[in-house]
């Protein structure tokens, strides 16, 4: 490879700046993520879902009356298609994972009258949809049937009340928010970038999220959250923490939960989720699992700094996500569709902003295969 090559080529795009974007900002140096110009730390933790939605779609916090209209028509659309529902019982019969069923599901909203002729429909649509697939899936999963939608809940609140079948305490709803607002959005990630190729080349909204869907249940991006929890039941007490963990160490395994691509210092979404958990675990859920789950951060932080001293790695937001999504009820198969409910308000917007100032996306390659070959028939191969 020539050194002109080199220099052009950045494997992965690392470092690349494909686009503009005023919906977040992430700096991974400094430990900084900025939702609409907002620090995350000051948004999620009070914010209504539907809040930071509309922030990012407008660019502004909505007045109350607007506010208001906005949380309705979100409501208005969490019902799905009957085909959705043929298709999530058909899956519920081979058992798929839960983020094929909502991947295949996704697509099935174009089937809703309108769909296509608006994007910020189709967006509310989908952001409306997620929790309902979701849920309508685990509970055909556990031989339950869906729960009917109803309109007069927020959104988090609606999507613990679509598993359960039962209006959830304020404390629980509050928690779930609060996750869902962390990780609406994170810069040019892989689903996120995915979404803005598809709606790139003019296609909708559905295929574009249902594109970045696809992108997010590989391991790489989505698939941490659960494994991070495995690692604490696995060892089981604080008096196992260090022996457990010096082992995987010495083994060259990854500590779940702990260190980040982009960040470089703690991720300022484990703050926040690591508040929360704070304080839903002071009056609710497991203490136990709470103190075991910080006992083990503590020993895990202390190894790797011994382990690898030239660097910092830090907890990351999934290792609290795992805690507090375990609190509030959620199995481990529903932590990465959980996300997706969060995140897929973030694809919209990004897929309204390439609609409104973005180009086709279309990077160049670099060939480093052979030249000058010629062909031969294949008799005489």
């Amino acid at each position: 490879m020539s050194s002109s090559l080199e220099t052009e080529t950045r494997e992965g795009l690392e470092g690349v700046v494909a686009a503009t974007t005023r919906l977040s900002s992430v700096d991974g140096e400094a430990g900084v993520l900025l939702i609409a110009g907002f620090p995350v730390e000051d948004l999620a933790p009070v914010a209504s879902f539907e809040e930071v939605v509309y922030l990012l779609w407008n660019g502004a916090l909505p007045r109350p009356d607007e506010l208001a209209a906005f949380a309705r028509r979100m409501a208005a659309r969490r019902a799905l298609p009957g085909a959705a529902l043929d298709l999530l019982r058909a899956a519920a019969g081979r058992r798929v994972p839960v983020m094929d069923a909502l991947r295949m599901a996704a697509g099935t909203l174009s089937l809703l009258p309108g769909t296509g002729e608006d994007a910020r429909e189709d967006g509310l649509l989908l952001v409306a949809a997620f929790p309902t697939i979701v849920a309508s899936y685990w509970r055909l999963l556990n031989s339950e049937e869906p729960v009917e939608p109803r309109e007069d809940l927020g959104h988090a609140a609606s999507f613990l009340h679509l598993l359960s079948g039962e209006e959830p305490a304020a404390e629980r709803a509050r928690g779930v928010e609060t996750y869902l607002n962390t990780v609406v959005d994170h810069g040019f990630n892989a689903s996120t970038f995915t979404a803005r190729v598809i709606v790139s080349t003019r296609s909708d909204l559905v295929s574009a999220v249902t594109g970045a869907v696809g992108a997010l249940k590989g391991p790489l991006h989505g698939g941490a959250p659960g494994p991070a929890l495995d690692m604490v039941f696995e060892i089981g007490s604080a008096e196992r923490a260090e022996a457990v963990l010096r082992d995987k160490l010495a083994r060259g395994e990854r500590l779940m939960g702990f260190g980040h691509r982009v960040y470089r210092v703690r991720d300022p979404r484990a703050d926040v989720l690591a508040e929360a958990a704070e304080r839903f675990y002071k009056d609710k859920g497991d203490r136990g699992v709470y103190e075991l789950a910080r006992a083990v951060e503590a020993t895990a932080l202390r190894l790797l700094r011994e382990h690898k001293p030239d660097r910092r790695i830090d907890t990351n937001v999934e290792f609290y996500t795992a805690l507090l999504l375990h609190g509030l009820g959620l199995p481990t198969e529903l932590f990465t569709p959980a996300f997706a409910i969060g995140r897929v308000a973030g694809w919209v917007a990004h897929g309204l902003e390439q609609l409104a100032h973005g180009r086709l996306i279309r990077p160049q390659s670099a060939y480093v295969g052979e030249r000058d070959r010629r062909w031969v028939p294949v008799e005489a191969r």
